[in-house]
């Protein structure tokens, strides 16, 4: 099928929410249907919504007055992989899977979709990705707070989040010079340390702790006593939740069984917390960002270029280029096959700008 024979598309938000989602279903749905004359039908929960065939039609008012709102209106799911869906519980909790692609293709076909636009991050695009040999059409718009999708030097989201992480980094820095505290602040990212990397240069953190440089606990300790000993009464770590010692694991938080990535990590901060206290008997406090990250109204930079990437999703449909992701290099919108980007993620090098830079101004990476 050429992209002009398009009439009908379907959109969905897939993984975890982000701020900006909202801006691409505006932009996607509008270019849709005043540029190009398409019917536009939103697919609730993501994958969720083609599993059970829950859509509906999206009309102009549908996406009016939501460039500025947070989350997404058509809802979204992280457990919902076709290819391995729990279809049921047994009395234990334990899911029972099963490949629930034919329900998809069916559903598709039914609907009249004759392309569907995907946003998400490396789990939503490997979801899709899995589903072209089916014949099924899609194209990827990049969405992620991690900023970890291959590929693509920005994700939509990430730079509220980095703006939300600083603003937290910045209050805590204020309480710990009034108590001389360490200070902890713990942050989402996955095996990916953008997030912490940014909002950590951002906010002036005294070591920051990324999952791509392992740490040396006695390391973080020496930091932290050395200011000490040069009369700064406070430290302020910047720590990914992915961050590990060196030789060491990653803290996991819990393991959601039902779900694509079971693993969801989380507490780093606070076993560290507890270990530097212990070894330099400074006082040591915690604080665990979590899914404040992912809420609120998305930044300027965020609302323009989720604009950008749904308007480049559309006219990539309509010169019938499917099954590609919409990316960002070098301040040009371009694209890539969805198969280079499917079960990856974009980590941190070590030789990073951003990392040598924070070692010139003395800010320690734990190693």
């Amino acid at each position: 099928m050429a992209g002009s024979d398009i009439k009908r598309i379907g959109i969905l938000t897939g993984g975890g929410d982000c701020p900006g989602l909202n801006a691409v279903i505006r932009a996607v749905t509008k270019t849709a249907i005043t540029d190009e004359g398409w019917e536009v039908y939103g697919i609730e929960d993501g994958f969720l919504g083609l599993i059970r065939n829950r859509m509906r039609k999206l009309e102009m008012e549908d996406v009016s007055n939501i460039l500025t709102l947070g989350g997404t209106i058509l809802g979204t799911s992280n457990k919902a992989n076709p290819k391995r869906f729990a279809v049921r519980y047994e009395e234990d909790g334990t899911p029972v899977f099963e490949d629930v692609t034919s329900r998809v293709v069916e559903h598709v076909k039914e609907r009249g979709l004759d392309a569907v636009v995907v946003i998400g991050g490396d789990g939503t695009m490997s979801c899709a990705a899995s589903l072209i040999e089916y014949g099924l059409r899609f194209v990827g718009i990049p969405k992620t707070i991690d900023n970890d999708l291959m590929q693509t030097e920005m994700t939509f989201g990430f730079a509220t989040a980095v703006q939300t992480a600083t603003d937290a980094l910045d209050r805590i820095h204020t309480t710990a010079s009034s108590h001389h505290r360490v200070m902890l602040v713990e942050m989402m990212g996955r095996n990916a340390g953008w997030l912490t990397l940014h909002a950590g240069m951002a906010s002036g953190a005294d070591v920051i702790l990324i999952p791509e440089i392992p740490f040396d606990i006695d390391k973080v300790c020496e930091a932290c006593m050395n200011r000490t000993k040069r009369g700064k009464k406070f430290t302020i770590i910047a720590v990914s939740e992915g961050a590990k010692p060196i030789g060491g694991e990653q803290v996991v938080d819990r393991v959601v069984h039902d779900s694509p990535d079971p693993v969801r990590l989380g507490g780093v901060s606070e076993v560290l917390s507890e270990e530097i206290a212990k070894r330099t008997r400074l006082e040591c406090r915690a604080t665990i960002l979590g899914h404040v990250q992912r809420g609120g109204t998305p930044v300027a930079a965020d609302r323009v270029l989720a604009t950008e990437f749904g308007l480049a999703a559309d006219r990539m449909l309509r010169k019938g280029k499917f099954n590609r992701l919409v990316t960002y290099k070098n301040g040009v919108i371009d694209d890539c096959p969805l198969e280079e980007v499917a079960d990856q993620q974009r980590t941190v090098p070590t030789h990073h700008r951003l990392v040598m830079a924070a070692r010139a101004l003395g800010v320690s990476m734990g190693d």
